[in-house]
C-alpha cells in the first residue's frame, strides 16, 4: 500500500532521516519504535507532505507522492493524528470535526462520518457544542482521531497518541487503534508504550538516530534482547 525507499531528510545541515526504507501492507498495523529524537515524527511528517525529502521516494498505491503538499496527500486517503492532538481550542467539537471533512474525498460521506465518529466516541456527541479547549486530554485525543476519520482515510498515521494521557485513557486510545484496524483501516503507529504497540503490530521497525536498525513482526521484536533491554528495561 505504501513504500518508503531510500529516504533522506535534512533540517538545514542536520540529517533527520538516513536511507529509510519501510513497507506498509494494506490492512496492517505497522509500529515504529525509537527513542525521543530518533526521527519517528520526521518520518510521519514527511510521508504526510509536511517535509520534503532530499532523496528517495514515497510510493502510495504505486504513485510517487514524494514532496506532494499535505492537502494532496490527505486527499489521496492518508490521514494523520498528530503528536499533541493539535485541536482548534476555540472551535466546538462539531466544528473541529467539520474541519476534517474539508478535503474533496470526504464531502460525499460527511454526514455518515459524523455519525460514525459520534457512535465511536459518545462523549463527543454529548459535547458537540463545547469548545475543544475545555475537553480533557483524553477527550481531545478522541477528537483528534475523530477529525482524522472525517477525512475518510484508508491509512492513518498515529504519532504518539497516548502522550500525556492517564494510563486508563492510554488503554482506551490503543484499543481504538486496534478496532479501527479491524474495521479495515491500515495503521502506522508511533507510540512510546513500546510493549503494547508491538503486541498490536503485524510488522515493526526500530528507528535509531534516523536509521532503521531492526525490523520484523511485532512478536519477533518483543522477543529481541536488544529491544527488551533498550525499550522495555528487561
Amino acid at each position: 500500500m505504501l513504500s518508503v525507499e531510500n529516504l533522506d531528510v535534512y533540517y538545514g545541515d542536520a540529517q533527520a532521516l538516513d536511507n529509510i526504507a519501510i513497507e506498509i501492507e494494506q490492512g496492517a498495523i505497522v509500529t515504529i519504535v525509537g527513542a525521543n529524537g530518533a526521527g519517528k515524527s520526521s518520518l510521519i511528517r514527511t510521508i504526510a507532505g509536511m517535509h520534503r525529502p532530499s532523496r528517495g521516494r514515497i510510493l502510495y498505491r504505486g504513485t510517487d507522492i514524494s514532496g506532494w503538499p499535505s492537502y494532496k496527500v490527505c486527499n489521496l486517503g492518508i490521514g494523520q493524528v498528530a503528536e499533541g492532538r493539535q485541536v482548534f481550542p476555540t472551535l466546538t467539537v462539531a466544528e473541529n470535526l467539520a474541519m476534517g471533512a474539508l478535503v474533496p474525498r470526504a464531502h460525499a460521506g460527511r454526514e455518515r462520518n459524523f455519525e460514525r465518529v459520534y457512535a465511536m466516541f459518545p462523549v463527543l456527541a454529548e459535547r458537540r457544542y463545547q469548545a475543544a479547549g475545555t475537553l480533557s486530554g483524553g477527550e481531545q485525543q478522541m477528537l483528534a482521531i475523530g477529525r482524522c476519520l472525517m477525512g475518510d482515510p484508508e491509512l492513518i498515521m498515529f504519532d504518539e497518541p497516548s502522550l500525556g494521557l492517564a494510563p486508563a485513557v492510554v488503554q482506551s486510545v490503543l484499543t481504538t487503534v486496534r478496532d479501527l484496524n479491524r474495521d479495515g483501516l491500515t495503521c502506522v503507529l508511533v507510540e512510546q508504550n513500546v510493549a503494547v504497540s508491538l503486541k498490536l503490530a503485524s510488522h515493526a521497525y526500530v528507528l535509531e538516530n534516523g536509521r532503521i536498525t531492526l525490523a520484523g513482526s511485532g512478536e519477533q521484536l518483543l522477543r529481541d534482547h536488544r529491544v527488551r533491554q533498550a525499550y522495555l528495561g528487561l
